[in-house]
């Protein structure tokens, strides 16, 4: 039976316009930084691979605790404070290019510390949905989220590319700065009350009530199969495009001789079919299985991930590179809808902050390791090895997925304990 649409809720449209501007300005910015450090300055493959580990090493460091944290408190709140942290960040971008001492450096010192603001932001997030939303709607919820983080990534790469050609990445910078500043205001306006974090019982010092905290957050993915694959699954996903995020600009902008316009617009294409494939999950999901989703769409996309290593200069063999990178989008974008859906249903809402938290640490904690291991892998073999490398490892990672949930078709004939 089919879900009435969210976009009835007045919160969750208003959820849903801060996640449109700072999406679509993460896709502008996404694109801009990258260029900024190669182009602009002469970033080498290791730095790009340290910045783009910079930005996600926060999860593998602060994950844990802050899932508890979280869970003790109101989560709204954290979400604001979290936006209004990131927009001051990369506000000293272009303040630093202006006065002419940006330097790489100063890059991967935001990256790093916009991190810590997005560990906050993304596990309070996936937490407080279900409270704006109900929890039997969150795959229509979060589909249309992903529709949204879908239209920027098609729009939002073009117009960086050519904004970073036009006006500098540095300027660039500054609207993913504004759009951070409207997703705060934007949550400011909700108004659908937030239930205060159910008082522990425990009267453990503050400290040893953190760790038996964690460890209950631990323990509930690791004795529930479908969240132990769903984590090992999106590890190597998030490994493999770490990987290719530290060499994709350089094999686009020196190996493929491209403008930073042209490297946008082919992101842009390459993602287009995204948005679709983020609007049709729910029909999908109802058609094939809400859990058998979340690892054949893997299986039908990875293999035209082979493509993007084969592209040469000259605009017949990029259409590989652009049909790769929207087969690895489209399988990439159902998949974090059926996923997310399916840990949002099967967790109790006491454990959801702790939950998300074991599970962002196991996952983001591979884009770190990724951006590091592409950043030598491009120096020692080349960014086209490199994406040889990436290419095989994404036919490999929807395996405990499948091992896990080949059984079974939707979420809910799934028990916690068992696949």
């Amino acid at each position: 039976m089919s879900t009435p649409s969210p976009l009835r809720q007045r919160d969750f449209r208003l959820l849903l316009l801060g996640q449109t501007t700072s999406q679509f300005g993460a896709q502008v910015s996404g694109i801009a930084i990258p260029l900024l450090a190669v182009i602009t300055l002469g970033a080498s493959a290791l730095e790009a691979g340290l910045l783009a580990a910079a930005s996600t090493v926060a999860f593998a460091v602060i994950g844990l605790p802050a899932g508890a944290w979280i869970d003790r408190m109101r989560r709204r709140p954290v979400l604001i404070a979290a936006d209004l942290a990131r927009a001051v960040l990369l506000a000293t971008i272009p303040l630093a290019a202006v006065a002419g001492v940006l330097t790489v450096t100063q890059l991967i010192v935001v990256a790093l510390l916009t991190g810590v603001a997005r560990v906050f932001f993304d596990i309070g997030y996936q937490s407080y949905l279900p409270v704006v939303i109900g929890r039997d709607r969150v795959l229509a919820g979060n589909s249309a989220m992903e529709t949204v983080r879908a239209s920027g990534q098609f729009a939002g790469p073009g117009l960086g590319g050519w904004l970073t050609g036009l006006l500098g990445g540095a300027v660039v910078v500054l609207v993913q700065a504004v759009t951070f500043l409207v997703s705060a205001a934007a949550l400011f306006a909700i108004r659908t009350p937030e239930p205060p974090p159910r008082e522990l019982a425990s009267r453990q010092p503050a400290r040893g009530r953190l760790r038996t905290e964690i460890r209950a957050g631990l323990a509930f993915v690791r004795h529930t199969p479908a969240l132990r694959a769903t984590a090992l699954t999106s590890a190597v996903a998030n490994f493999c495009f770490a990987i290719a995020a530290a060499v994709s600009v350089i094999f686009m902008a020196r190996m493929l001789e491209l403008s930073p316009s042209a490297i946008g617009l082919i992101v842009a294409a390459g993602s287009a079919t995204v948005l679709a494939a983020a609007a049709v999950t729910p029909w999908l999901s109802r058609r094939v299985g809400s859990a058998r989703l979340a690892w054949l769409c893997l299986v039908v996309t990875g293999p035209a991930g082979l493509l993007i290593p084969l592209a040469e200069p000259g605009w017949t063999a990029i259409a590989f590179l652009i049909v790769g990178i929207g087969a690895g989008e489209v399988g990439q974008i159902i998949y974090a809808i059926a996923s997310v859906s399916l840990r949002q249903r099967i967790t109790p809402d006491e454990l959801l902050g702790r939950v998300n938290a074991t599970m962002r640490v196991l996952i983001m904690g591979a884009f770190p390791l990724g951006g590091l291991a592409g950043g030598v892998l491009g120096e020692l073999a080349g960014p086209r090895a490199t994406l040889w490398v990436v290419g095989v490892l994404t036919l490999l990672a929807p395996l405990p997925v499948w091992w896990v949930l080949r059984g079974t078709r939707d979420v809910e004939e799934l028990d916690p304990a068992g696949p």
